[in-house]
């Protein structure tokens, strides 16, 4: 007699993952998905960034869930997972918050936009400048590469020439 998957134990489910069956791996993710779901959008209070850690969660269950060796159950585990990716978002958004007000505080601090804008436009011109003087199919191949992003297969083919053609007129690609 066969067992349905619904009816395994979260313990029969993981000792089948790590025999490789994709089956009980499906089974956890949809037993435990929304589940997740709601204890992450509860503690981060926006469903996207919630969405996000439960695809970390199972991200890094399908990367350890073979070897993995659990000392409590599975449903602690998982969520024991979502409170750390949780505090890995807050870790961040903090970094992420205290670097721009660092960076508004800079900005305020210093005017620097105009002469900013007088030095880009001159290091502007010298660039053009030392293109223009570049031989031609070596001006036009780096330019193909700098300014229409194309790498060396696409600029070869553009330019019905080799890729050790453009690699030679242009190395630094």
């Amino acid at each position: 007699m066969t067992t349905t998957p619904d009816v395994l134990s979260d313990y029969e489910l993981l000792a089948q993952f790590k025999e490789g069956q994709k089956s009980a791996y499906e089974e956890i993710y949809d037993r435990y998905w929304a589940l997740l779901f709601n204890h992450a959008r509860k503690m981060v209070q926006n469903d996207e960034d919630a969405k996000d850690l439960v695809q970390d969660v199972f991200s890094v269950f399908w990367l350890d869930g073979p070897t993995l060796e659990l000392k409590t159950t599975l449903s602690a585990y998982l969520y024991a997972l979502v409170r750390y990716k949780v505090f890995n978002l807050i870790d961040r958004q903090k970094v992420r918050s205290d670097y721009l007000s660092s960076l508004e505080d800079f900005i305020k601090k210093h005017d620097y936009s105009g002469e900013y804008r007088i030095r880009e436009k001159q290091m502007q011109a010298l660039i053009e400048k030392e293109i223009a003087a570049l031989p031609p199919k070596m001006r036009e191949v780096f330019e193909l590469s700098r300014k229409a992003n194309l790498n060396y297969r696409e600029i070869a083919d553009r330019l019905n020439i080799s890729d050790n053609t453009v690699k030679s007129k242009c190395p630094t690609l």
